[in-house]
């Protein structure tokens, strides 16, 4: 797998532990941030090749607002270089809410969402098909 590098952007230290345990175990390199202002930081200190991303921590959107200047299309973005990193969103949101989301390239630009709690299995099996690990 060439210890790919992962960062998990999540306000919740548990669940930041939750995922870090089986993916540092299927060889991963893991890094943690635990707001989205840290998330910011942590992505050019450490350019991953997939983010795993909490819907809400500092606010009930920073999830959304973390993905979108993550991947601004505007060509002046600071983030520019991160446009194309794979992100995973990992949300309650849809358990708690009766609110849907989708990927959308212009509205929430991520590859796919994980319903919390997540599986170590579900979780391995979502970061292998986006990095397209075998």
């Amino acid at each position: 797998m060439d210890n790919k590098r992962i960062l998990i952007v999540d306000d919740d230290p548990d669940q930041r532990l939750t995922l870090r345990l089986p993916l540092e175990a299927a060889g991963y390199v893991v890094t943690e941030a635990r707001s989205s202002g840290e998330g910011l930081v942590k992505v050019k200190e450490v350019n991953p090749d997939l983010i795993i991303l909490d819907v809400m921590m500092d606010t009930a959107t920073a999830g959304f607002q973390l993905a979108l200047e993550l991947h601004s299309p505007d060509p002046e973005s600071e983030y520019k270089d991160f446009r194309r990193t794979p992100i995973i969103m990992l949300t309650a949101i849809h358990s708690t809410t009766p609110l849907r989301f989708t990927p959308d390239d212009d509205y929430l630009p991520v590859q796919t969402f994980i319903e919390k709690p997540v599986t170590p299995e579900g979780l391995l099996a979502k970061v292998r098909e986006i990095l397209g690990v075998k």
